[in-house]
């Protein structure tokens, strides 16, 4: 989040990035990092130490990051100078010695000031490796602050595990070497601006608060798009695919917000107590449930913007006879008093038409029109859609009355821009979670009895899916998604609303 430089800046830190010379360093941390130093949100204190097996030099890496962020103000240049690298790998002591050898180095005040034993530990490599570096650290006493330092945090990327077991014994593993507290999980969703103005429009606005309930909510929908394949992810798309790569994760967490009970305070504690609540209340379709409940797909070849693509099969990296979902949609209900008997509906694919993430609330209908049928004629049912990208915004819907003699009625929305009611585009979501990791805020961050109850309620689809069913349907790249998506929606005569 952007931060005005009247505001207090974050304490002196040491930023130890491991994976530094990787993809989502140089794409999305380094730049989230420059912006935060443009805008005098960080201390002069600062400092990035790049771990990574590149065999680079301090002075390789500080081109690295200034290469990486090309636009970047004049300040960013400044601390980039400060910046450290170790060459090493992450099994490695030597690693880890060398480590610890700069951080007290740099706890040291020089012109800039000094880290002040503060340290932010930023896993940004493949999952294996996450027990791997806590270990690493724990050895080293890396998992305690420095002289004088009054923090040492953990942040690790999703995936947290690849299902219930596995997530279970990262957490036994990273909880050896950290304290719960001390782990600040990362799903960069949580970061959106709209994801977080779930709470703001719920809580804050006396209008929705009482129509935010079974009485007035037919039916809600969930929707993560992408019009982007696989690309050279093929290989880890396949041990992947939609349902653990996006529904675990993403999916989980935004439905959390949305339909979680109001909390005391808006306190970390109180927040993230509430999101779990709502999660154990969600209630997944039984194993004997899939094949009604659950379709899952995969995209053919077809065309996006114009331009022809190839089928998931075709991609690099990717089993020819592969049975790996791409797409996955479902019909979930949540068992509280609030949402009892109103049905969820998710849904989550590559290639498909556009890219847009939404949560859309449509409320049931009047119980009466008196107007006559062919007056209102298409009329959509209220909704209320909350767009967390790309075009960030709220989007009201309602029937209003059609100039002219006759008084026909029809769909119309009322929509609210971020760009266009702040005068600027939101913050990148890395920005927002980088800020708060390091200022010690785990409010965005997925705490373990959440991410263990997300797979819980996924565990008997996954079951279902190694077992082969429900059937993999196809879809072609540049729709919607495979037909039996739609059916999903028929029995309760919903259909779903596209972007």
């Amino acid at each position: 989040m952007s931060t005005p430089r009247s505001q207090a800046r974050t304490p002196p830190a040491a930023l130890v990035m491991f994976g530094a010379s990787g993809d989502l360093a140089t794409r999305k941390l380094l730049p989230a990092l420059a912006s935060l130093v443009g805008n005098g949100s960080l201390s002069d204190g600062m400092v990035v130490v790049g771990v990574a097996r590149s065999k680079w030099s301090d002075d390789e890496f500080r081109d690295h990051c200034l290469q990486a962020v090309p636009n970047a103000k004049p300040a960013w240049a400044e601390i980039v100078k400060r910046f450290r690298y170790v060459s090493g790998n992450y099994d490695h002591d030597a690693t880890f010695l060398r480590i610890s050898e700069i951080l007290q180095e740099l706890d040291i005040p020089d012109g800039f000031g000094g880290t002040a034993g503060n340290r932010l530990f930023y896993l940004a490599t493949i999952p294996s490796l996450f027990g791997e570096v806590a270990r690493g650290l724990a050895r080293h006493g890396l998992n305690r602050p420095g002289v004088g330092g009054k923090f040492a945090r953990l942040v690790i990327e999703k995936p947290f595990g690849r299902d219930l077991e596995t997530a279970e014994a990262l957490d036994e593993t990273l909880h050896e070497c950290f304290d719960e507290s001390q782990i600040y999980r990362i799903d960069h969703y949580m970061g959106k601006e709209t994801v977080q103005n779930v709470l703001a429009l719920r809580f804050a606005n006396s209008i929705f608060e009482p129509v935010w309930n079974r009485r007035y909510v037919g039916h809600v929908h969930v929707t993560v798009a992408e019009s982007l394949g696989v690309d050279h992810r093929g290989s880890f798309y396949e041990s992947a695919g939609a349902l653990r790569d996006i529904v675990q994760n993403h999916v989980m967490q935004v439905l959390a917000l949305t339909l979680m009970e109001p909390s005391a305070t808006m306190d970390p504690t109180s927040i993230r107590d509430e999101k779990v609540k709502l999660l154990r209340s969600v209630m997944p379709p039984r194993i004997d449930e899939v094949e009604t409940a659950v379709v899952r797909a995969q995209y053919t070849a077809g065309t996006i913007d114009g331009q022809p693509v190839p089928g998931y099969r075709e991609e690099a990296g990717v089993d020819p006879q592969s049975t790996t979902e791409t797409f996955v949609a479902m019909r979930l209900s949540v068992d509280n008093w609030r949402w009892a008997g109103v049905p969820v509906f998710i849904r989550t694919g590559k290639r498909l038409a556009k890219r847009s993430t939404e949560v859309v609330m449509v409320f049931q209908r009047p119980p009466h029109l008196p107007f006559a049928g062919k007056l209102v004629r298409g009329l959509q049912p209220n909704a209320l859609i909350l767009r967390i990208q790309p075009d960030e915004g709220i989007s009201l819907r309602f029937g209003a009355k059609v100039p002219g003699g006759d008084y026909r009625v029809r769909t119309v929305a009322m929509d609210f821009s971020y760009k266009d009611a702040f005068g600027t585009d939101p913050p990148e979501a890395y920005e927002r979670l980088l800020l708060d990791a390091i200022n010690g805020d785990p409010t965005l961050f997925i705490r373990t009895d959440e991410v263990e109850q997300a797979w819980r309620l996924l565990e008997p689809i996954q079951d279902a899916f190694v077992e082969g069913y429900p059937h993999l349907s196809h879809y072609g790249a540049g729709t919607w998604g495979p037909l039996e998506a739609a059916r999903l929606l028929e029995p309760d005569g919903y259909e779903w609303v596209n972007p």
